[in-house]
């Protein structure tokens, strides 16, 4: 079987209209904007609307996305919807294949957290490549406004709101250079948003739990060792398949989760903050949307041109982790 290979022609963003500061937040919890941006560098962050849905921003992004590749819906095949925040527990994928016409596209959901829109990536990528598909949405979404406890100090000043896209297509030459991905299940337990049941009796000697989730639960301390530690690891491992060093990196891109996190990952693999693409100070932590997020306006804006070599990497819950190496376009 002849491999194919993948580019990336599209991209698009998309953020609820309101902004939630963190003047808003130092009425709600005991915090303080300097509090807040010096332990996370963030001064505000989109949340969605009581009536805004994911699917709405999902399709926004993903319509962008379309128009920067120059491709009609009907000409996508595949459609991954990565997220945590699904507007239905079944799915919410096809919801927006619906919503922008992609009548021709197999679309399915995709869980690893804020890992997953590059988790979603790369399992598109491996479509193209065997020949299967010729072109695929990715897209990373949530709305975490919907899981947060606004009374824990210790996690609402982290999260927003919204979406992002990207087209891949196959192509003749591969833009995507190399990929790792991680998992590991031990560290569970450092960032949750868990099942919380209560149980309900059905019969005799027969009950089940019935119920909800619970709110986010992080252990900030140890996901910030955990990312500063194993983020750069497996950037070089990606590094090193693609036969690459860190100096040929013209941008990197990691998830938007902590301005510290970003700048302790860039000092220790040598890069310097020039080359360090971070909207977390207007975002916050959008888990499964940051890294199209923040990939978005430096290509529109075209800071970010054809050519250049992205590193990009993700990470959280799970926990889950891994990095990605491609040439845009």
């Amino acid at each position: 079987m002849t491999l194919q290979g993948v580019k990336f022609t599209g991209v698009g963003a998309a953020t609820p209209s309101q902004c939630l500061t963190n003047a808003h937040l130092s009425a709600l919890v005991d915090t303080s904007d300097e509090w807040i941006q010096s332990r996370t560098g963030i001064q505000e962050r989109h949340v969605a609307a009581p009536e805004q849905r994911l699917v709405d921003l999902a399709s926004e992004a993903a319509g962008a996305a379309l128009q920067m590749a120059g491709l009609e819906p009907t000409a996508v095949d595949l459609l991954i919807l990565a997220t945590s925040t699904p507007d239905d527990l079944f799915g919410t994928a096809c919801l927006v294949q619906t919503r922008i016409g992609a009548v021709n596209a197999v679309a399915f959901d995709l869980t690893a957290a804020c890992s997953g829109f590059l988790f979603a990536l790369v399992t598109a990528a491996q479509y193209l490549r065997t020949g299967a598909y010729r072109s695929a949405l990715v897209i990373g979404g949530d709305i975490l406004s919907r899981w947060v406890d606004w009374g824990d100090r210790r996690t609402c000043i982290l999260f927003g709101d919204g979406a992002g896209a990207m087209v891949l297509q196959s192509s003749d030459v591969d833009q995507l250079l190399s990929f790792e991905l991680r998992s590991d299940g031990r560290l569970n337990e450092h960032l949750t948003l868990a099942f919380a049941g209560t149980p309900q009796t059905l019969g005799e000697n027969l009950a089940i739990a019935q119920g909800g989730f619970a709110p986010i639960a992080m252990n900030g301390r140890e996901v910030y060792r955990f990312a500063v530690t194993q983020v750069p690891e497996v950037i070089e491992k990606a590094l090193h398949r693609a036969g690459c060093t860190v100096e040929e990196i013209d941008w990197l891109v990691l998830h938007q989760a902590n301005q510290r996190i970003l700048d302790a990952v860039a000092e220790r693999l040598g890069i310097p903050q020039e080359k360090v693409i971070s909207n977390v100070g207007q975002c916050g932590n959008t888990s499964a949307a940051s890294i199209p997020l923040a990939l978005a306006a430096p290509i529109q804006q075209g800071h970010i041109q054809s050519g250049d070599l992205i590193a990009t990497a993700g990470f959280g819950a799970g926990l889950t982790w891994g990095a990605a190496l491609f040439r845009w376009q």
